[in-house]
């Protein structure tokens, strides 16, 4: 078929492209911009791309896949409708033309998709089951967030936000789950859910998907996923997971992450990716079990110790005895408060210095006014910026950085900073830094987008301590 991807520059729609090119489709694709690193993928992958949206170029094509940041109004979609070609959103073409006929493991919930996807993967592939994959991300190593292979299984990170403008509900709703792993619930993504129940309603069509012969995966320490779990339990199986518990696959004990008698040495830290860990262990185990794989459960120990973790997620971008820089994603502030607790609990005797970028959508509003300002314990020093786009939203229902600001000494226990934009926080930084000469630092930037470049600046600051 001839297949045109509106909105191909994304990371999700170009990998999709060269998925549907192994295929043996003949693949092209538009964006108002294409930038590196997809830019060059699509020209290695060999996938044609046009810069700007032609109305043109989607007629004599057999279907037209619409990205989901794509809306009415422009021309190729336009033309689509008025043609009445055939279109299918991101999520609906990978049901189709990659999920048809796979075992999906279905990796869902607030925090903690994308490491859980890559960690499922990664343990499968090590244990020789060629899982596919897709998800939002690329893994420290270089391995991208694709796959495509002839093997029975299949894993995908399960987004729960809106699909296209003409398909409102999840993603997730697409990806016909053998297995589905509920990591976290709580409120996100704002500008398109008006309440948790709105989200809850998504999950619960979720684990309606799921088959009897299937098998559902939620993290214990989550209310309503227990509530919602409960209601599918009458068609479907149902686990609880956690970590450190009687019944858990890894235990913590003296500082040491254990399964059974024998020491881990993985190279992600912190509660939340034992947890991570933890599920996929459950679900890996369990596809094994109807497979005839000689020492599973060794192997599968010995690949956690070899998984490289995400980029972007607790990456170490500097580290010497006296200073070290990582970057994060958080943004959500439980995803705040847990990635602070990990780095402590993992460089003991470091002074924590916390910069945050108020950038998704939810961010940007005042829903979690109250929940940032107790979201920073265990910073010394915490800045924030103000939010990325003051346009975004308007001022009643925008977050007040200023205000948090005043909150932070009391709730969180940190001295806080104001910055009006990231170059403002690095000309502060440099300022405060002095003060911390004698001390051990660690600079934990988080944001889920591009943080206004100041990366190589704080790599310059921190290696230029003595």
């Amino acid at each position: 078929m001839k297949i045109h991807l509106v909105g191909i520059g994304g990371i999700a729609m170009g990998n999709l492209a060269s998925m549907l090119r192994s295929l043996g489709h003949e693949v092209s694709g538009s964006d108002a911009g294409v930038y590196p690193p997809m830019s060059d993928k699509l020209k290695e992958w060999g996938i044609p791309y046009a810069e700007g949206f032609d109305a043109e170029r989607v007629k004599g094509k057999d279907l037209i896949v619409i990205g989901n940041a794509i809306s009415r109004g422009n021309p190729e979609v336009e033309e689509v409708l008025n043609s009445g070609l055939e279109y299918a959103s991101m999520s609906s073409a990978l049901e189709k033309y990659i999920l048809a006929g796979k075992k999906v493991v279905v990796v869902a919930g607030t925090h903690g998709k994308t490491t859980t996807t890559f960690m499922i993967h990664h343990l499968l592939k090590e244990v020789g089951l060629k899982p596919g994959l897709f998800v939002g991300g690329i893994r420290k190593d270089g391995f991208p967030g694709f796959e495509f292979t002839d093997g029975k299984y299949f894993v995908i990170e399960g987004d729960e936000y809106d699909t296209a403008f003409f398909d409102k509900a999840s993603k997730f709703l697409h990806y016909r789950p053998t297995y589905a792993v509920l990591n976290a619930l709580d409120f996100d993504h704002a500008d398109i859910f008006k309440d948790i129940g709105e989200i809850e309603t998504m999950f619960s069509r979720l684990l309606r998907l799921v088959p009897g012969n299937g098998k559902v995966y939620y993290w214990s320490g989550a209310a309503n996923l227990k509530r919602i779990c409960a209601e599918a339990s009458k068609f479907v199986k149902s686990e609880a997971f956690e970590f450190n518990r009687k019944d858990s696959k890894l235990a913590w004990k003296k500082g040491d992450l254990f399964s059974g008698s024998r020491v881990l040495r993985p190279r992600f830290f912190g509660n939340h990716n034992y947890r991570n860990a933890e599920v996929a262990l459950r679900v890996c185990e369990d596809i094994l079990k109807k497979e005839n794989i000689p020492n599973a459960k060794e192997k599968l120990l010995d690949a956690l110790e070899t998984f490289a973790g995400v980029k972007r997620r607790q990456e170490i971008l500097f580290e010497s005895s006296k200073s070290i820089l990582i970057e994060d994603f958080a943004h959500h502030p439980v995803a705040v408060e847990e990635t602070i607790k990990s780095v402590k609990q993992r460089f003991p005797g470091f002074k924590i210095i916390s910069l945050f970028e108020p950038r998704s959508a939810t961010s940007h509003r005042n829903v979690f006014q109250k929940e940032y300002s107790f979201a920073f314990k265990g910073s010394a020093v915490t800045m924030i910026t103000e939010i990325f786009n003051l346009k975004k939203v308007s001022k009643d229902n925008r977050l007040d950085v200023k205000k948090l600001i005043l909150k932070l000494p009391k709730h969180s226990g940190t001295l806080p900073f104001y910055c009006k934009d990231p170059k403002d926080l690095v000309n502060r930084l440099k300022k405060i830094l002095p003060q911390f000469e004698k001390d051990k630092i660690l600079i934990l930037a988080m944001s889920n987008g591009a943080f206004g470049g100041i990366y190589p600046s704080l790599k310059e600051l921190v290696g230029s301590r003595k």
